[in-house]
């Protein structure tokens, strides 16, 4: 397969953004997908404020602001993705969509060698790639939020993913993008969030019983452990919804009482309160 320059991204939430930032920062053409033309212009602004900020906390010259966003261009059509060599899927991490979205892309992208990855937490890359005729060119490509920041990401072949796929993968997201990967299986979580949701929920559950106060649990985790945030503001971060999803994934792989969302986190998403992505979830946000 010749170098990867052309990429792909479906989704321009604060993954998709991330992703596409990412992208774009390290020279590639970045074509992005959204899922209807008024997501256009919040796309656009979701990427633009974030580069803003690089640019206002140093990390970044204006100048590669200005070239980065060049770089990246905006459709509300799947089939605009034709010529990309790399697509990476950032949508709701909600299973029903995101097999819309490879069945869909299977049959757009042109090139039989093209690769089709999934920023998904937690759902089984096999899933994903069987609704596709190249479930060996379907990747986990799991960045972690904020992508342009944050330095890791896991890469998840599937039992029908192709070893070199995985191996090409890990060369890009290493050489081209300047992240560190992680290998892992493909089970409901991968590493990270395996490790991560029990914690987080565990937090929800002492909350929820009165164990201790949402402000006490997170400067005892900030003071006691030297975590950069406290789980339930890192919940807000990530959103509940998100957090819900993948706990309900790793549920109904392992069905281990741990994995299973609290009845707060599900009443919570129920009532809107996503977290900063909503202004307000366990914490209220301007």
């Amino acid at each position: 397969m010749e170098r990867i320059h052309r990429i792909g991204v479906v989704g321009c939430g604060m993954m998709g953004a991330g992703v596409a930032e990412t992208c774009a920062r390290a020279g590639l053409d970045v074509r992005v997908a959204v899922s209807r033309p008024d997501s256009l212009r919040a796309g656009r602004s979701r990427l633009a404020g974030s580069l803003d900020r690089a640019v206002a906390r140093g990390r970044l010259a204006a100048a590669d602001r200005d070239t980065a966003l060049a770089r990246v261009t905006f459709t509300a059509d799947l089939a605009d993705l034709a010529d990309r060599q790399l697509v990476i899927e950032a949508v709701t991490e909600q299973e029903s969509v995101k097999l819309d979205v490879f069945a869909t892309l299977d049959k757009v992208v042109e090139d039989p060698e093209a690769i089709l990855g999934s920023n998904t937490s937690s759902l089984p890359i096999v899933q994903l790639g069987g609704v596709t005729s190249r479930p060996e060119r379907v990747v986990g490509i799991h960045f972690f939020n904020p992508a342009p920041v944050l330095p890791l990401v896991e890469v998840v072949g599937s039992v029908r993913t192709d070893p070199e796929t995985v191996e090409t993968v890990d060369a890009f997201v290493t050489d081209v993008l300047g992240k560190s990967v992680v290998r892992a299986k493909d089970r409901a979580g991968f590493v990270v969030n395996a490790l991560l949701i029990p914690y987080l929920l565990a937090a929800v559950r002492m909350m929820e019983s009165g164990m201790a106060s949402m402000d006490d649990i997170d400067k005892a985790m900030t003071l006691g452990c030297a975590h950069p945030m406290g789980p339930l503001r890192l919940i807000d971060l990530i959103g509940l919804d998100t957090v819900a999803a993948i706990s309900e994934s790793l549920y109904r792989e392992f069905r281990e009482p741990h994995y299973s969302p609290p009845p707060l986190l599900a009443r919570m998403v129920s009532g809107g309160l996503l977290g900063k992505k909503s202004g307000r979830g366990f914490y209220e946000y301007a």
